[in-house]
């Protein structure tokens, strides 16, 4: 099992309060944002950490162990009930009225491409209509919900509850992050060694063992 850390921005947690989002956190989406960055080194009985920063202090909002690796598209349609803002995948089209339907047809979508049923060839390959004006958003979550229009992968599981848990001062000089012994970094930017939402985002950072301990520490009760 390893470790891996995300950021979540201010400006996601707030909106995850106001949601009224406490969790249990369910999923964590990976795709080709910074926002969202890949997940594509995640395995399975991996756990994903989400941080944010709250008044400078590092604090550690959840913890999600992964189950199960899927399609974000798939995950969406089944647990949202429609693909908000997820990477289509080759074969499938969607399809749904536009502001223009009444002189161009219907709007289509698929993975390489988009554009009015009337003016745009249909790929050879697809398999699937999806027509969204069909489908109804189901009650879900607010972290369930992707933040970015390139989501990718969903890493699945039950993890724990959403809310700030600081890393004691003293500990945070001792997280490390690196792939490799020998590429293990703390996370201070630049030569001042400040912790900033610029150092920390962009990236799914994999943990030193010590820093798993640490960070596993924070949920004795998970």
């Amino acid at each position: 099992m390893s470790g891996y850390m995300i950021f979540w921005s201010q400006d996601h947690v707030k909106k995850l309060k106001k949601a009224g989002d406490n969790g249990p956190i369910q999923v964590v989406y990976g795709g080709r944002h910074s926002k969202e960055p890949s997940l594509k080194k995640i395995k399975v009985g991996d756990v994903i950490f989400p941080v944010a920063l709250e008044k400078d202090q590092l604090v550690v909002m959840a913890r999600l162990q992964v189950e199960k690796l899927e399609n974000a598209f798939e995950y969406q349609l089944r647990e949202v009930g429609m693909p908000c803002q997820a990477i289509i995948p080759e074969g499938t089209m969607l399809i749904s009225d536009g502001p223009f339907t009444e002189t161009d047809g219907r709007f289509i979508a698929f993975s390489d491409g988009c554009g009015y049923l009337s003016k745009t060839v249909v790929p050879d390959n697809i398999t699937r209509t999806i027509d969204l004006d069909t489908l109804t958003r189901k009650e879900c979550a607010y972290h369930q919900l992707p933040l970015t229009c390139c989501s990718e992968i969903a890493a699945v599981g039950k993890g724990s509850s959403i809310k700030p848990r600081p890393i004691p001062e003293d500990k945070v000089s001792l997280l490390m992050f690196g792939n490799t012994p020998s590429s293990l970094k703390g996370l201070g930017n630049g030569k001042s060694g400040k912790i900033t939402s610029v150092s920390l985002s962009g990236f799914v950072r994999k943990m030193s063992p010590e820093t798993l301990e640490i960070f596993e520490s924070l949920f004795a009760d998970k």
